[in-house]
């Protein structure tokens, strides 16, 4: 961990980043993108490498195994938007995020944590994304074994007001005999 705030290289995002995210909103299209790309790159990118370049030690306390490259593609998002798999055909994303997750072969299997910026709002937090079937059988597993700490777990979160829980829930129970809670 850094020790010094004078090693750190990130010194928060500018108005500039914001700036640039909302006009990409009225302006999503090549043309504009590529006169603004200079700003793109010393605006966005440049506060995301040093922010992970800052947070890489911590991260690999956690997992030694995260991936902690500074690069777009790596932990940095991509701006160019896949409109081949999107309802959004948009060129480019209007958010930008970074993701530490453990290299190709396991990520879809193991937890990531997540740091996000867009023009209305910024997120952080962690979970799984795209998890497979096993992963998630393994994780009923676990919650089935140590169910009365699942249960301490959940009440904690349901005590606090700061986190919020996201993502998509299944279309049907899974096992109606166990408790609401543990659901």
């Amino acid at each position: 961990m850094m020790s010094n705030n004078n090693d750190m290289c990130f010194k928060g995002f500018s108005p500039k980043t914001f700036d640039f995210l909302i006009s990409l909103q009225f302006n999503n299209n090549k043309q504009w993108f590529e006169e603004n790309k200079p700003v793109y790159m010393e605006e966005v990118v440049k506060p995301f490498k040093d922010l992970v370049k800052d947070l890489s030690s911590c991260m690999h306390a956690i997992d030694p195994a995260f991936d902690t490259r500074p690069e777009i593609g790596k932990t940095i998002s991509r701006i160019y938007r896949d409109v081949r798999f999107s309802k959004d055909k948009s060129p480019y994303r209007s958010s930008v995020w970074i993701t530490f997750k453990r290299l190709a072969v396991d990520w879809k299997t193991d937890p990531c944590f997540f740091f996000e910026i867009t023009p209305e709002i910024y997120r952080w937090g962690m979970g799984f994304y795209l998890a497979e079937r096993g992963t998630m059988r393994s994780l009923r597993e676990l919650i089935d074994e140590e169910s009365e700490y699942f249960k301490q777990i959940a009440a904690l979160y349901a005590g606090q007001s700061l986190f919020t829980l996201e993502g998509e829930k299944y279309k049907k129970v899974l096992d109606k005999s166990k408790p609401e809670e543990v659901l």
